[in-house]
């Protein structure tokens, strides 16, 4: 089954779609939730599952070692793209190190900002985008990536990994922008491209709708608005997916029908 990448503006919603995609998805086969986003605190809570020792980064040597693999390629000309993986993987082969399963969903982090004046996010997109071009998925298994907010991920080649990209909308005008440029750069990688709203009422869904539809950008799920959700995040508890099971059904039916 494909490796998603879910991405949107900040606070539009994203962990929280990957934490209840996860649940969901969880009851039928495995799912690996990445988290790529360097600054995100929180996505462990709402999975309800302890960040492992690890990120990946730290499994690798940590930044200063990925930092001179990655000046090392720099100064090789003939190097088209560093490589930190000699050979594919899959699930059940990664290290309990930097991967903590809680049943059939396990989280796992690309690297976080520890350090005032620490240097860039570029060493984690590096080795977030080797990990998912070597990482291979089976029947009934789903990847599911947390991203930074914004488009850097592009950029960083993020995308050159997963087979889709959903994209959190929510009701604002800077989110709809957002997505038409998302569009843009995903379909410049080849990539299936979709978007999610969240945080809809029956006064912004439509607006959204006609807004995304003179765009030409496809909807394949909608989350409403929902104070249950948003009292759990407020609170740092575990989401339940059982708030919203029939639109998750709905979204996951529309994404797997393409593979």
């Amino acid at each position: 089954m494909p490796k998603l990448i879910i991405s949107g503006r900040g606070g539009s919603g994203k962990s929280t779609l990957v934490t209840l995609l996860a649940q969901r998805l969880g009851e039928k086969g495995k799912v690996l939730v990445v988290d790529e986003d360097e600054s995100n605190l929180g996505l462990g809570a709402m999975l309800g599952i302890e960040p492992p020792a690890k990120t990946l980064m730290d499994y690798l040597g940590g930044k200063p070692a990925i930092m001179e693999k990655l000046m090392a390629m720099i100064k090789d000309e003939g190097s088209e793209q560093i490589e930190f993986f000699t050979q594919n993987f899959d699930l059940n082969s990664l290290s309990p190190d930097f991967v903590r399963w809680n049943g059939s969903v396990a989280l796992m982090q690309i690297g976080k900002i520890e350090h005032t004046m620490e240097g860039c996010a570029c060493p984690m997109g590096a080795v977030a985008r080797d990990f998912l071009n070597h990482l291979t998925v089976e029947e009934d298994q789903w990847v599911l990536v947390d991203t930074e907010a914004g488009v850097e991920h592009f950029g960083r080649g993020i995308v050159e990994g997963a087979d889709t990209v959903v994209m959190m909308v929510d009701p604002s005008n800077d989110a709809v922008l957002l997505t038409e440029k998302a569009a843009k750069l995903t379909s410049e990688a080849g990539k299936e491209f979709g978007v999610v709203l969240n945080k809809v009422d029956e006064k912004t869904k439509p607006v959204l709708e006609e807004m995304l539809a003179a765009k030409g950008v496809a909807i394949k799920g909608i989350l409403h608005y929902s104070p249950t959700i948003a009292q759990m995040n407020l609170q740092g508890n575990s989401l339940e997916s059982y708030t919203v099971q029939e639109e998750l059904d709905n979204l996951i039916m529309e994404i797997a029908c393409r593979y």
